[in-house]
C-alpha cells in the first residue's frame, strides 16, 4: 500500500498533467474552449498568457527580494586576520594545559598531622573552547 506522502505525490502529478494540458488547448486552441466559458477565443489567449507572464514575474521579484533582505539583514564575517589571532589563542591555551598536565606536584613527606586531614583534590584543567571551522567560500 502507498504511504500518504506518495498519494499526495500522486494528486501532484495529476493535477499538473491536466493543468498543463488545459493550458495547452487555451493556447494553442482558444476556439475550442471559448464558447464554454463565453469569451471571445483572442482575448482567452491573452489572458492565459498574461496571467502566467505575470505570476512568473512575481515570483521571480519575490525571490529577489528574499536573497536581498537575506543579505541586508545577515552581519558581515568576521576579517581572516581575526579569525587566525582566535586560532592561535585557542591552539597556547591547549598546549598550556598539556604542559601543566604533564608536571607533576613535587611530593611532601607525609608526617602524622598531614595522615589525619583530609584529603585535598587537585583543580581540573580548564577544557579549550570550540573553534570554528574555516569555510572556503
Amino acid at each position: 500500500m502507498a504511504s500518504k506522502d506518495q498519494a499526495i505525490g500522486a494528486l501532484i502529478f495529476i493535477v499538473c498533467i491536466v493543468i498543463g494540458i488545459g493550458y495547452l488547448v487555451v493556447v494553442a486552441a482558444p476556439s475550442v474552449v471559448s464558447p464554454i466559458i463565453g469569451v471571445a477565443s483572442e482575448s482567452l489567449r491573452f489572458w492565459a498568457v498574461a496571467v502566467v507572464v505575470l505570476i512568473a514575474f512575481l515570483a521571480i521579484m519575490f525571490i529577489g527580494a528574499w536573497i536581498g533582505w537575506t543579505m541586508a539583514t545577515t552581519p558581515p564575517p568576521k576579517p581572516i586576520e581575526d579569525l587566525e589571532l582566535e586560532e592561535e589563542k585557542a591552539e597556547e591555551k591547549t598546549t598550556e594545559t598539556k604542559v601543566e598536565e604533564k608536571r607533576e606536584p613535587a611530593k611532601q613527606p607525609e608526617t602524622e598531622a598531614k595522615v589525619q586531614t583530609e584529603p585535598t583534590t587537585e583543580p581540573k584543567p580548564d577544557k579549550p573552547k570550540r573553534q570554528r571551522k574555516k569555510t572556503n567560500p
